[in-house]
């Protein structure tokens, strides 16, 4: 078989990171703005090409967070690759999408190396991105809306005591649906993962309301056997 092996060797590889982030006011993607071509001066995912002779794509997805961000010490999940043939300008570049949850009070986001800004956008409020980077925000947000349907992963997003409004307005910011209150209550005390800590918020203008934290034993279980979550 003859095989020209100088050209199945013309590629590149990229990692791109999907982190969202979740405060008072909804459910939020990160972005950087580019400093440097292609696509200078545009709003995109965090990402940037591997340098394969030192880094595999795990590796690479943590340092460039780091390196554009600041942003360290956080679980990314290895989503898909994409290898759109048309994707990058400069030639053929297949992406590994990471994906992230993590509480934006908890990090600081500073931008660095060739990004100029790194802001948090509302899922709702992104601008075009580059590059196929708006289907894979998509994708992710999408595995998103299904994790959260069958793992309480949301906990990563939330104070370690919080109100069942909170949990709710976390649920509806990423399922991007609005649920009735007594309904979504019912549901979710009925599962069992969260447990009532026997506090109420302080410093509230309105009825202090009770906060609850998640039950690590139910929660360990959920993780590993699922759930559905159906309202």
């Amino acid at each position: 078989m003859d095989i020209n092996l100088q050209a199945h060797f013309q590629a590149a590889v990229s990692v791109d990171n999907v982190i969202f982030g979740f405060d008072t006011n909804g459910l939020n993607v990160l972005l950087i703005y580019r400093g440097a071509e292609p696509f200078r001066d545009h709003w995109a995912l965090p990402g940037d090409l591997i340098d394969l002779k030192t880094d595999t794509p795990d590796s690479a997805a943590v340092k460039v967070l780091r390196n554009l961000t600041g942003l360290e010490e956080i679980y990314i999940d290895q989503i898909r690759t994409f290898g759109r043939l048309d994707r990058h300008p400069y030639g053929r570049v297949f992406t590994v999408a990471y994906f992230a949850l993590i509480k934006t009070q908890d990090y600081s986001v500073e931008a660095s190396s060739w990004a100029e800004q790194a802001e948090w956008f509302p899922i709702n409020e992104l601008p075009d991105l580059p590059f196929d980077h708006n289907e894979i925000f998509n994708y992710a947000k999408e595995l998103l809306k299904m994790k959260i349907r069958k793992q309480p992963i949301g906990f990563e997003l939330l104070p370690k005591n919080f109100t069942l409004t909170e949990l709710q307005r976390l649920y509806e910011a990423i399922l991007e649906k609005e649920f009735d209150v007594r309904n979504f209550r019912k549901k979710i005390l009925s599962m069992d993962f969260i447990s009532d800590t026997g506090l109420k918020q302080n410093s509230v203008m309105h009825r202090p309301a009770k906060l609850y934290k998640y039950n690590a034993r139910k929660y360990t279980k959920l993780m590993t056997g699922g759930y559905d979550f159906d309202l």
